[in-house]
């Protein structure tokens, strides 16, 4: 299958940025060489829809090493680097990607992957699976199972079960303890601010930041806004979350309240038009807006760009658009997921976490597809903590363990 990418002459600089990746990912680096001679996914077809940069690279590299036979695109067109595409195309990998590709060239390459003919899915949004149902269900009839990365592939997967629509089971990676508790929590947290720092070479300290959602995103979000100096208002639905970001010191109240207050707005829900025109409207003028859910409708880019005067490049990411009220505001990477569309994503040491638990998972769904229903299945006990102890390992801590007293009287209901 031939690759479709721009410039293999980029594949060096993309061999550099996976190396580097490498030196800081223990966990994959054990599983490579632990599966690479015994290559239990020889034979099998696993297609991968991730940020194609250097993390997820490497990823794809250690389960070629462990025999998958692997075609691979991204799950955005504005984080797909293309040297790193061609690195993995000179390593030998089917690669379907560039960066900045139209919507309709998006498409174009989600269906060349799934062209490979997967028995493995490992998706990121659920874009990978969405199409194999809507448009080409002829390729399903391999596909034994699969993985997903993200809290909106989570509830993508979840709806298509609710409605007995789902071919095949998909294992909720996202939901793990060991991926949604740093990931979405750690790793969203830094590098949402990463790239909101680098992007518009403001201080945060002294700013109000308006944090849409308080779920595991959102709490990094707002926790590593407070450590840089800043006021943070929460937004919710959920009353349990408002309570929680209440008492995390935050405040709480509703978009139409924050939205005139606010000097950075940060949308992490997995829903959509969460800040809209009525709410711009109401901003202060040179707000900035960004949003770190998975898809570019949280906030209203479409209302956006109709509703709009004018609007010119402010600095390299950033949009800046002129309101008929006579404001403008500012939005980093169009609207698309701020972390890894306008910056490098997550930190190296965290994805080691997240996608040693898709290696585990993909092996888990290799291992008992044939006896798991087509439903979204949930990450085993059994994975995360081999994931947590190799990470504890890898730094060097040790931690207790239970007696066999212990053990005795927690499993006891009868005390006496």
């Amino acid at each position: 299958m031939e690759s479709i990418i721009r410039d293999l002459g980029l594949a060096p600089s993309g061999h550099r940025k996976i190396e580097w990746v490498r030196h800081h990912m223990p966990l994959l680096r054990g599983l490579e060489e632990e599966y690479r001679d015994s290559k239990p996914f020889a034979g099998l077809r696993i297609s991968l829809s991730v940020h194609l940069e250097a993390k997820t690279a490497y990823l794809c590299k250690v389960l070629a090493a462990a025999g998958a036979q692997m075609a691979v695109t991204g799950s955005n067109s504005l984080s797909t680097q293309d040297d790193v595409a061609a690195a993995l195309v000179d390593d030998g990998l089917a690669v379907f990607a560039w960066h900045g590709a139209t919507d309709e060239e998006y498409a174009q390459h989600i269906e060349a992957c799934l062209e490979h003919k997967p028995h493995i899915i490992i998706d990121d949004g659920g874009d990978l699976v969405s199409l194999l149902h809507t448009k080409r269900p002829d390729l399903a009839e391999n596909v034994i199972g699969g993985c997903e990365e993200t809290t909106t592939g989570v509830i993508r997967l979840k709806a298509m079960a609710r409605e007995g629509v789902l071919k095949f089971p998909m294992v909720a990676v996202n939901d793990a303890d060991c991926k949604h508790l740093f990931d979405n929590r750690y790793g969203t947290g830094q590098s949402s601010w990463d790239s909101i720092m680098r992007n518009t070479n403001l201080i945060i300290a002294s700013k109000t930041v308006v944090v849409v959602g308080y779920g595991w995103c959102g709490r990094g979000i707002a926790m590593r806004a407070a450590s840089l100096g800043a006021s943070v208002i929460v937004c919710e639905v959920d009353p349990v979350k408002a309570i929680e970001a209440r008492m995390d010191g935050y405040q709480v109240m509703p978009m139409r309240d924050a939205a005139p207050l606010g000097d950075i707005f940060i949308s992490a829900t997995g829903c959509c038009k969460t800040i809209v025109q009525e709410h711009m409207l109401t901003m202060k003028d040179q707000a900035i807006l960004c949003n770190s859910g998975h898809f570019n409708c949280e906030v209203d880019m479409a209302g956006l760009e109709a509703n709009c005067v004018g609007k010119y490049e402010a600095r390299n990411n950033i949009t800046a658009y002129e309101l008929r009220n006579g404001k403008t505001v500012n939005v980093i990477g169009e609207g698309k997921l701020v972390n890894i569309a306008a910056a490098d994503g997550h930190p190296a040491e965290i994805m080691d976490m997240s996608f040693a638990v898709q290696f585990l998972s993909a092996l888990y769904i290799k291992e008992h597809a044939a006896e798991l229903p087509h439903d979204v299945i949930d990450v085993s006990r059994e994975i995360d903590d081999v994931v947590a102890r190799r990470k504890l390992a890898a730094w060097g801590v040790e931690i207790d363990e239970l007696t066999e007293e212990q053990k005795t009287y927690l499993n006891s209901w009868n005390l006496a």
